[in-house]
């Protein structure tokens, strides 16, 4: 009887071992939340080449932008959970939307299965050179002075840059106006154009135009000076003390991917990160790599998505 029951298991067991030996055989979708040229498109299109390479299948990129993130997280939740499509995100959708919105098709820690957090960043506060303000200071004193007449873009309701601009509108206690994009990189484009005052966002996509002058910067969010900004003063030295925020990128599948392929995407795509050329390429994008086990990136949704509550909660932001 022993005997049977064995067999049994090890005939239920062997098919799940082999789903990790055999995958993939095949092309791998993998769902980006914001238009092509946004930050996460910039850093999934970083990593995918080293993966492809180890996974020895191509890895093909489907920017689904558009509400914060929301269309492409509702993608990737409902897709079958064959590890054939994957989700690479960053803070809105998975931790922001869901306190934002009252319903959301998916939840977070429910329909997703962590693989691991690719990199976490800070953002940088630019703006328009029209808006008479060189300094984080100045900038608080001139918001105060004409409350709600400044706007800001975001990539979207509930995107990262959209909290981290209530937040400090919290902090400064000061009203700016809210413009939602439909991703980044139109957002971006409005600011450069003048038909927009500021926004905070992600370094790759903007330090080209901060170079030539067609973009302020004031700060960056995070709690120390960047590496790779090390005269640019943070937010919380510059005039609103105790401000962070920061942005990551991590790459997910959906709930009930079985293990061996969670584990096999997971060992490649740390090894790609930890790379010594991929961890050039990301700090010089203003980055720090990580490579997190499956465990540690659901801890670090968790823990994000609880500060998010708070945020959301005292700055009082809403999807508009």
């Amino acid at each position: 009887m022993k005997l049977i029951c064995c067999l049994t298991a090890i005939a239920l067991i062997a098919p799940v071992a082999a789903l990790g030996q055999g995958y993939p055989d095949k092309p791998i979708r993998v769902i980006v939340p914001v238009p092509a040229g946004g930050t996460p498109d910039v850093v999934a299109r970083m990593v995918a080449p080293g993966l492809s390479n180890l996974l020895g299948q191509q890895l093909v990129m489907d920017n689904r932008g558009g509400a914060g993130g929301l269309i492409g997280a509702e993608l990737a939740a409902k897709a079958i959970p064959d590890g054939y499509t994957l989700f690479f995100s960053s803070p809105g959708a998975l931790t922001i939307l869901p306190h934002l919105q009252k319903h959301v098709a998916y939840d977070t820690l429910r329909d997703f299965l962590p693989i691991s957090l690719v990199s976490i960043g800070p953002f940088l506060l630019i703006t328009h050179p029209s808006v008479p303000a060189k300094t984080v200071k100045e900038l608080v004193t001139l918001a105060k002075s004409e409350p709600g007449k400044l706007n800001y873009a975001s990539a979207g309701n509930g995107a990262a840059n959209h909290l981290a601009m209530e937040l400090f509108k919290s902090m400064a206690d000061i009203n700016l106006t809210h413009v939602p994009y439909k991703g980044a990189p139109q957002a971006v484009t409005d600011l450069i154009g003048g038909n927009v005052n500021l926004m905070f966002n992600s370094i790759p996509p903007v330090m080209q135009h901060i170079k030539s002058g067609r973009l302020r910067l004031l700060g960056v969010s995070s709690a120390k000076r960047s590496p790779q900004l090390p005269d640019v003063p943070t937010i919380s030295e510059a005039g609103v003390p105790g401000y962070e925020s920061i942005t990551w990128f991590g790459l997910l599948a959906p709930a009930k991917t079985p293990s061996p392929i969670v584990t096999r995407l997971h060992e490649a795509l740390v090894k790609v990160v930890r790379t010594p050329e991929m961890k050039a390429q990301l700090e010089l994008q203003g980055y720090d790599p990580v490579g997190s086990t499956p465990a540690e990136f659901a801890t670090f949704i968790r823990a994000e998505s609880a500060k998010y509550a708070k945020v959301v909660k005292l700055s009082g932001a809403k999807v508009d």
